[in-house]
């Protein structure tokens, strides 16, 4: 669709279609389309809930269906074909609706609500080799559900397939419907019919839930039993620290310590939509910790890692891997509670929803997207007073407008945020998150860095495997000149989260540290990182400017500034003190004689 933002994932596509419908519709126009539609209606959509497909469009007599696991797709598949052969059994042979099937898992482009690429062209290829009533699998679906599905597979060989340039290992499908015996329900009904009252799903929390499951000890050496449990519990204290989210209980938790479980069964007993499980492995001196993060309404692997460290230090290293688990899992959980609510029509926002809508507006970092979160937060605190969060992220887009040159009213954006700080102060006592960036707002726009300091040090005595805290927290020390102390606390942060979506942030700002030092080309370096990961934060050119002009590199200072001056282009070195916020008199004149000698007017 035009002006919808183009990304691309990796999913499962199911392609299905009717086995000779022409031939059906010129001998029984009418009733051809009515048995169509009620089979859409009665067996394929109630499929498609069960399993947590996605209809991407029906093509006259097919359908092309987006799973985001390939478990799920082909369970749907075969519980749909088994359900035609139940349903056809009483229907006199010129009337039975037959479907071939294809399935493929591969990357998909995604434009607005449709999905194009070779991911959905193999899907149909294969569609078109399947048997009436049959499924063919393309082999990235056959690796990812073996052993995992009950049925049986016929390795088809190596497929030439039709405008496919790579040829394609398929393999059909065999079941036993024993196995697959489905009550016929409607498309409304949440689950299969022998659900019974007691197993309904609990309401989900509104905001993002999470149970973390008893790891695996796949040491086979007991004494290893408490390194796992043990792992379990840091975590579930950890993520019970971060105010965003609602944490199931250890006790709760625990009653699946040792039990084969299924993900969505737990996701729907325990009221949860995130299960985090893993497994620990001992071998000689090393151990081994694996994680993954699945969303249990879906069962999609929305993020997965592994840790490995010596045993001589098995306390440090229990408190290293929770520190890296729990930095890694909560963003993750942010972003796929961000995705989701993109899907919600506006006017269906809760409080929850216009924060996380909000965040992914202002990380944009335009003139237009921080005006638009402004009003999600603004909305936001309206809906939920006592909610802290979206207080900071206002006073952060009176920080964003600061530094691109948007504010008119120095003097009234000051007095806001000093307004948003004292309802952080007092709502937000325990929310690490809104004192951390309300610090970072202090120095940045108000200048008050010993208060901005004492806000980011309460978020760390708060949560102190929060990235965000450890980042504000050296950012504010770069402000206050502290730039040894920064570099300090910017390692501790990559420590807790090595790789993450705000790197460039990191980048951008340590810079400015190795800029301060004279360690000019380690600043170029940090600045061209993070200016080349985010082109519309202007911190990161700044960097990049300044410290090629005192490294004398003048042509790509000059170049440099072309780029900041595009993000503000009323900079002048006349009010570089005014807009940038350094305690340090000597930090400010560095800064304007770096972008002196790349060029920018007085």
């Amino acid at each position: 669709m035009t002006g919808e933002r183009v990304i691309r994932r990796l999913a499962a596509i199911l392609a299905a279609d009717v086995v000779g419908y022409s031939r059906l519709m010129g001998r029984d126009e009418q009733g051809t389309l009515t048995r169509l539609k009620a089979h859409r209606t009665e067996r394929l959509e109630p499929t498609l809930v069960r399993h947590g497909g996605r209809l991407v469009k029906l093509t006259g007599d097919g359908a092309l269906v987006e799973f985001p696991s390939a478990v799920d797709a082909l369970g749907a598949a075969i519980e749909f074909q088994q359900a035609m052969v139940e349903a056809n059994e009483d229907q006199p042979e010129d009337a039975r609706l037959v479907f071939r099937i294809g399935l493929h898992l591969g990357d998909l482009i995604v434009e607005g609500d449709d999905l194009y690429g070779d991911g959905v062209n193999v899907a149909a290829r294969l569609e078109a080799q399947a048997p009436a009533g049959g499924i063919v699998i393309s082999r990235n679906v056959h690796d990812a559900v073996s052993r995992r599905i009950k049925a049986t597979f016929n390795d088809l060989g190596i497929l030439a397939l039709k405008n496919i340039e790579q040829p394609t290992q398929a393999f059909g499908v065999r079941w036993d419907p024993a196995d697959w015996k489905v009550v016929a329900t409607t498309a409304t009904a949440p689950s299969i019919a022998t659900t019974s009252a007691t197993d309904a799903p609990l309401t989900l929390p509104d905001k993002p839930s999470i149970a973390v499951l008893p790891f695996q000890n796949m040491s086979g050496d007991p004494e290893q039993e408490y390194f796992a449990d043990g792992i379990v519990e840091d975590i579930i204290t950890a993520l019970s620290r971060f105010k965003s989210l609602f944490v199931i209980a250890r006790n709760s938790s625990f009653t699946y310590k040792g039990k084969a479980v299924d993900i969505k069964q737990v996701g729907r007993k325990l009221g949860v939509r995130y299960v985090l499980e893993g497994s620990v492995r001992k071998a000689g001196g090393r151990v081994r910790i694996t994680g993954q993060l699945i969303d249990s309404q879906t069962g999609a692997h929305l993020w997965a890692d592994r840790f490995d460290g010596a045993i001589e230090d098995i306390f440090d290293l229990q408190d290293q891997v929770t520190g890296k688990l729990v930095a890694a899992v909560a963003p993750r959980v942010t972003h796929a509670e961000i995705e989701r609510t993109r899907r919600k029509p506006v006017e269906n926002l809760d409080a929850y929803d216009c924060f996380l809508r909000g965040s992914a507006l202002f990380d944009q970092r335009s003139k237009a997207a921080n005006a638009e979160a402004r009003a999600l937060f603004e909305r936001a605190i309206a809906l939920e007073p006592s909610f802290s969060t979206p207080y900071a992220m206002l006073a952060r887009c009176h920080s964003t407008a600061k530094l691109h040159g948007w504010v008119t009213d120095r003097a009234n954006a000051e007095a806001e945020v000093r307004r948003l700080a004292e309802r952080v102060s007092a709502l937000g006592s325990d929310d690490a998150m809104a004192l951390a960036s309300m610090g970072f707002c202090l120095a940045w726009v108000c200048r008050e860095y010993d208060a901005a300091a004492a806000f980011v040090d309460r978020a760390l005595v708060v949560n102190p495997n929060l990235v965000h805290a450890w980042m504000n927290r050296a950012m504010v020390s770069t402000f206050r000149g502290e730039h040894e102390e920064a570099i300090e606390q910017f390692a501790r942060a990559r420590r807790i989260s090595p790789v993450g979506p705000d790197y460039y942030l990191v980048q951008g700002y340590l810079g400015f540290c190795h800029m301060m030092m004279g360690r000019y080309d380690e600043a170029v370096r940090c600045g061209a990182e993070a200016a080349s990961h985010q082109p519309n934060w202007l911190v990161g050119h700044l960097a990049l400017t300044t410290a090629h002009g005192l490294a004398g590199n003048i042509e790509a200072a000059r170049k440099s500034l072309a780029d900041l001056r595009r993000l503000n282009p009323g900079l002048r070195l006349s009010n570089v003190d005014a807009t940038f916020c350094y305690r340090r008199a000597e930090d400010t004149a560095r800064q304007i004689e770096g972008l002196r000698l790349a060029g920018l007017p007085e």
